[in-house]
């Protein structure tokens, strides 16, 4: 009779002492990991980024630029030019025929007060030259998918006839790289992927489109 009790009994308690030191061992594990945690999302950094999140909604604007990318990323937007007199001569050509960034030249050129003038092909192009009188284009655009125009092909004479007074910037898709590789060889000045050609619009026609003359006279 003891034996049975007995025997209940020490196993009973070789099974407690077990489960005391695994609860023991847990117990340790948990008081070493719940600070770092706590630590993780109390952390004053913490505050700083919720509070650079909520920055446009305290400012009162919808939309705004969080702090943080505003400064890293800031957008230049140049001043436009000078109103040009209404029987001033146009300083920029465009080869563009997909009405999505037709649109956005002459937008833009609207803003930056650049008269730009959209040809179809080389002789389009020669008959608004000799319109223009003496002065030589400034910058002349070109869609370097736009088949009908014959980039490839026009871009070297242009570069023979006009010299070195006229830029010749082509855009196309950042994937064609054989397309740009072949543009340089054939004499175009730049050559941008879209998104960028779009990003740098105003700046390019701001720079094209400035008239000459007061810089010479100031010389």
């Amino acid at each position: 009779m003891n034996a049975g009790p007995g025997h209940s009994f020490s196993g009973g308690g070789k099974h407690k002492r077990r489960r005391g030191r695994r609860s023991q061992r847990r117990g340790s594990g948990l008081a070493h990991v719940r600070p770092e945690h706590q630590g993780i999302y109390t952390a004053p950094m913490d505050h700083s980024y919720r509070a650079n999140m909520a920055g446009g909604e305290n400012n009162g604007s919808k939309g705004a630029r969080r702090p943080g990318f505003a400064a890293t990323f800031p957008v230049a937007e140049p001043e436009p030019l000078p109103a040009p007199p209404e029987d001033a001569g146009s300083r920029v050509f465009a080869f563009v025929e997909d009405l999505f960034f037709l649109s956005k030249i002459q937008d833009t050129g609207r803003k930056m007060n650049v008269k730009v003038e959209f040809v179809k092909n080389e002789k389009d192009l020669t008959e608004r030259l000799k319109n223009n009188g003496e002065e030589k284009p400034s910058l002349i655009i070109f869609d370097l998918n736009n088949a009908n125009a014959r980039p490839l092909t026009l871009i070297p004479k242009l570069k023979s006839k006009l010299k070195k007074g006229t830029s010749i910037i082509g855009f196309l898709s950042h994937v064609q790289g054989d397309l740009k590789l072949k543009a340089h060889e054939a004499g175009c000045d730049m050559v941008l992927p879209r998104s960028a050609f779009s990003q740098n619009l105003p700046q390019l026609l701001r720079r094209h489109g400035a008239s000459e003359e007061p810089t010479a006279a100031t010389e």
